[in-house]
């Protein structure tokens, strides 16, 4: 059976991209970026506190971490609380030990259930970037936009509320996104989003409500892809935040200031016989000169000085 001419018709076909979210753009064309007191590469963390509902629908898929089994799935819900409960504090020390402050992506309903644990965070000096209500509400094509609106918004007034902090930044559950995401975020404010995975630096979006701008938030340098999906080790995971920093510190050095991001989600990564795989690959990263740590808003308000 052949196909009708019409298959082949498509009004976002030319060359290029099929969308116009963002301009095309290659790295080594663009302005090198100076950080600030010349350092070399902004290192930029960002553990996940996230919260699991026991009875999760997993609408439209499973996210990262969902729950596994038949309900009630207590071996799975209480390994993703121990990392609330436990794990944070180890990466809390980790991070201590050399004066880093973190960005911290939070569920609305950590923070809702658990204040005294934002309460440890804020007090570091760490930066609040919201992260939807909870691991089981996505946004997804199939979310009304005025639904997603009420969850866009009801997340970030719940988190200004308990942290006190404007709320500048936006990572949405499992990464997933409907096609308004970005045009509400804008409109709620947000000046970026960790969505997207497509660059090593930040770089302009593009939506009907304003600038909004992508961060480099990773899913490869993941303590979750490379401990639970590739199954690698702890010291693979240590080496390969060593490698990745070492070949950012050396392009670096001809071609501007990096950004070497780190995600953690502290129910993988707090574990006793896991913590000392972050601390030696910490250890390894703040002993090079021209390292600034910092969080996510001040990346990219440094980054944004540069492009002026």
């Amino acid at each position: 059976m052949s196909l009708p001419d019409t298959y082949l018709e498509y009004p976002q076909r030319h060359y290029g991209m099929d969308h116009t979210r963002y301009d095309w753009s290659t790295l080594p064309t663009r302005k090198p970026v100076v950080w600030p007191n010349g350092a070399r590469v902004a290192l930029w963390v960002i553990p996940a506190l996230e919260w699991f509902p026991l009875d999760m629908k997993s609408v439209p898929f499973k996210p990262p971490g969902a729950m596994m089994t038949a309900y009630p799935d207590l071996r799975h819900y209480t390994l993703r609380d121990y990392g609330n409960r436990v794990g944070i504090f180890r990466v809390m020390q980790a991070l201590d030990r050399h004066g880093i402050r973190a960005s911290v992506a939070i569920n609305a309903a950590v923070a809702a259930r658990y204040p005294a644990l934002l309460h440890e965070c804020t007090q570091r000096g760490w930066e609040i970037i919201a992260s939807g209500q909870d691991m089981d509400h996505l946004h997804h094509a199939g979310l009304g936009i005025e639904d997603e609106r009420k969850l866009i918004d009801s997340t970030l007034a719940l988190l200004r509320n308990a942290s006190g902090q404007a709320i500048r930044g936006w990572l949405s559950p499992a990464k997933s996104e409907s096609a308004a995401t970005l045009d509400l975020l804008g409109e709620a404010g947000m000046d970026y989003v960790c969505d997207w995975v497509n660059d090593d630096m930040p770089y302009p979006l593009h939506t009907a409500n304003g600038a909004l701008h992508a961060m480099p938030h990773p899913i490869d340098m993941d303590d979750h892809t490379i401990l639970v999906q590739n199954h690698h080790s702890e010291d693979d995971f240590r080496d390969q935040l060593c490698d990745q920093f070492d070949y950012l510190y050396r392009e670096s050095a001809t071609q501007g200031g990096r950004v070497m991001a780190i995600s953690l989600h502290p129910w993988v990564i707090g574990q006793p016989y896991r913590i000392k795989a972050l601390e030696e690959a910490l250890a390894h990263i703040m002993q090079h000169d021209g390292v600034w740590a910092a969080t996510g808003s001040e990346i990219l308000d440094a980054w944004k000085e540069a492009q002026a």
